[in-house]
C-alpha cells in the first residue's frame, strides 16, 4: 500500500498531488504503517484501519521538507499526518479522533 517517495520539491508536489487524485483514501505519514515514526502517525493509521481496509500511505521522511510545503499548499496545514478522502483534506489524527468521538469517522472516511 505505501508508495515510493520522490525527493525534489517539484516531484513531490506531483506526487502528492497524483496521490490524492488516485486514490479513495489517502494518509501521509511519518514512516509506514507497519513501523509509525511518531504517535501522530501511529494514532491515525489505527483510527484509520478501525473503520477502513483499503486505504494508501506515503511515507514523508525521506523529503520532510518538501511535503511539508506540498500538503500545506493542499491543504493550508503544514502538520502531518494529513488524511485525505476522495481528493479533499480531512484532516490529521486530532481531526480523526474527533470524528471517532463523534462516531462518524466510518461515514468520513466511505468514499
Amino acid at each position: 500500500m505505501s508508495t515510493e517517495t520522490p525527493t525534489d520539491a517539484e516531484t513531490v508536489t506531483e506526487h502528492v498531488e497524483g496521490v490524492i487524485e488516485e486514490n479513495d483514501v489517502v494518509l501521509f505519514m511519518k514512516g509506514t504503517p507497519q513501523r509509525p515514526q511518531c504517535g501522530f502517525s501511529q494514532r491515525a493509521v489505527g483510527l484509520i484501519r478501525a473503520h477502513c481496509e483499503d486505504f494508501e500511505t506515503v511515507d514523508v521522511l525521506d523529503s520532510l521538507p518538501e511535503y511539508r510545503a506540498a500538503l500545506e499548499a493542499q491543504s493550508g496545514w503544514e502538520t502531518i499526518p494529513q488524511t485525505y478522502v476522495d481528493g479533499e483534506f480531512v484532516g490529521g489524527s486530532d481531526i480523526l479522533a474527533e470524528h471517532e468521538q463523534r462516531g462518524d469517522l466510518a461515514e468520513t472516511l466511505a468514499p
